[in-house]
């Protein structure tokens, strides 16, 4: 079950389903059970699917009596996250995030909470609640206050797992930036760069709704959640509030780190251009005088003269020899 599919003997799209009272976990139950048990007093039962049919999720609204349009929602992923009230029910959604290849993949939690029962669907890439479950079950006091302690746990779980997402890119970014620094760049780091920098963005606005969310679930405006825990929700804010900040340090570095490239490119290009520069003037000394000695006119001195050769020819070097020695100088050569 730690890794997020469906256990052994449960149906397909059923990770867990299991009823708890005063923080005690009673029995794994069936979705058709679901109903009853959310109805007794002091009960609460905590149902997870994992892609769940449009089938499944059918049984489950019947026996919550859940909105139409927050399981049409729920069925489909690429939902903004959001928190919407149906009665006296929440619908949330949430976007997960964790590393594959060297890519930050998405993916989405919905979270339906009401009277004795929470219901949370995965999407896509996410780790497995099964930790999150354990760790409840674990701490009697906090899951006796009921559902609203699990969405604080899976919601604190969720964001959580963000920082290690932003620590891999940290230390990706801090070894591409000591590369460009120590030599130029390549097209393949400055490519990764682009990727990472469009990976973080796509994570700020996955991120960001969250704080709105979490606002929402901390004040009166929300009935369905006790008051009591209230500011276990700022808590979980305020984890959001570090993840943004350390999303823009990273797109602060990554942006300088690509000018830096850039930067060394350009001084790479510069240093060829001044060496070309150079050659070039050195070269010119004898295309010049061999073109000026080169001219079909009659009257030359220096061509009657029996050592003209050998002095235009050590005039030459000469000349050659000091202009290589002040670009040798000058740090051109």
């Amino acid at each position: 079950m730690n890794d997020g599919s469906p256990s052994v003997g449960r149906e397909p799209g059923v990770v867990a389903a299991a009823v708890y009272a005063d923080g005690r976990r009673l029995q794994d139950i069936a979705i058709e059970e679901a109903g009853d048990f959310a109805a007794r007093p002091g009960h609460v039962v905590w149902i997870g699917l994992y892609e769940p049919s449009f089938e499944l999720l059918a049984r489950v609204q019947r026996q919550f009596d859940l909105h139409p349009l927050a399981i049409e929602d729920a069925g489909k992923a690429h939902q903004y996250p959001k928190l919407e009230q149906y009665g006296d029910g929440l619908f949330i959604v949430a976007r997960t995030a964790q590393m594959e290849n060297g890519r930050i993949a998405f993916g989405e939690t919905h979270l339906f909470v009401g009277k004795g029962y929470v219901l949370s669907i995965r999407h896509g890439a996410s780790s497995s609640y099964a930790h999150v479950r354990e760790r409840c079950e674990a701490a009697p006091h906090g899951l006796s206050e009921g559902e609203d302690y699990i969405v604080y746990a899976i919601l604190d779980f969720i964001v959580d797992n963000y920082f290690p997402v932003l620590a891999t890119i940290n230390a990706e970014v801090e070894a591409i930036e000591d590369h460009i620094l120590a030599r130029s760049p390549d097209q393949a780091h400055v490519d990764r760069l682009y990727a990472l920098r469009r990976d973080l963005l796509r994570l700020g606005n996955a991120v960001a709704p969250l704080v709105d969310v979490c606002q929402r679930l901390e004040h009166t405006e929300v009935m369905a959640i006790d008051a009591a825990m209230r500011p276990h929700f700022r808590d979980v804010t305020d984890h959001i509030l570090r993840v943004r900040e350390q999303i823009a340090t990273l797109r602060e570095v990554l942006a300088f780190a690509f000018e830096a490239s850039l930067m060394n490119g350009q001084m790479q290009q510069t240093h060829i251009t001044r060496r070309l520069a150079a050659w070039a003037a050195i070269l010119a000394v004898p295309t010049a005088i061999a073109g000026i000695y080169g001219m079909n006119f009659e009257h030359m001195p220096e061509l009657k003269w029996r050592y003209g050769y050998f002095l235009i020819l050590g005039a030459t070097a000469a000349i050659c020899a000091t202009l290589y020695w002040r670009f040798r100088r000058n740090d051109w050569l």
